[in-house]
């Protein structure tokens, strides 16, 4: 079974990949190669194991001319063709774990949030930690401290897409779940050790 969060990106051209099909949706396997410098077969490996993950999917495109239909893939972010079914799944496996929860421990309800919102941070939270973070989220300020950040021996030239993936990946993980909750950035810091994510709610 394929573990779940951020493992699928522990490589980073699993990174680079990622990157690309959440800047432009519907990418065949000939212009991820193209946009990674990745040999076909190993794009395709790693296409696989996002798509498994629930941060990816593919889609068959519709062709009016003769030839076999390209797959083409996308990040998963929860509207349309885009979302993943893997996602949806967990993201209710989440939401029911976090209702018992509440049941049983009151006083872990954030009675300020919407039921919808309060589904969406039990995604989130149940995402990150099977990741290996151990996320701390202010209800009330709707902002989720990751720190340390894991990451923080990133090489530096790499240190900017990581994080634009990570915010693409746990914004796809509230849509997948459904709510008004979004991301809205990360908090500026001259520490690469530290982490702390805005949420904003649509509602």
């Amino acid at each position: 079974m394929t573990r779940p969060g951020y493992s699928a990106i522990s490589s980073y051209s699993r990174v680079q990949i990622l990157n690309e099909l959440q800047q432009n949706a519907g990418r065949s396997i000939t212009e991820l190669c193209a946009a990674t410098d990745l040999h076909a077969n190993t794009v395709r490996e790693h296409v696989q194991r996002l798509i498994e993950s629930g941060y990816a999917v593919a889609e068959t495109e519709e062709r009016k001319k003769r030839g076999r239909p390209r797959v083409l893939y996308s990040a998963a972010n929860g509207t349309g063709n885009t979302e993943s079914p893997i996602a949806r799944r967990r993201a209710e496996d989440a939401a029911r774990r976090g209702d018992l929860m509440r049941r049983v421990m009151p006083w872990t309800d954030c009675g300020d949030l919407s039921t919808a919102a309060m589904h969406q941070i039990d995604a989130l939270v149940d995402d990150l930690g099977g990741a290996g973070f151990d996320p701390v989220v202010d209800d009330i300020d709707l902002t989720v401290d990751l720190s340390p950040c894991p990451h923080a021996d990133t090489l530096p030239e790499h240190r900017g897409t990581l994080c634009h993936v990570h915010l693409g990946i746990m914004d796809g993980v509230l849509a997948q779940a459904g709510g008004p909750l979004r991301v809205e950035g990360m908090a500026p810091s001259c520490n690469p050790s530290e982490c702390v994510v805005h949420l904003s709610s649509r509602s």
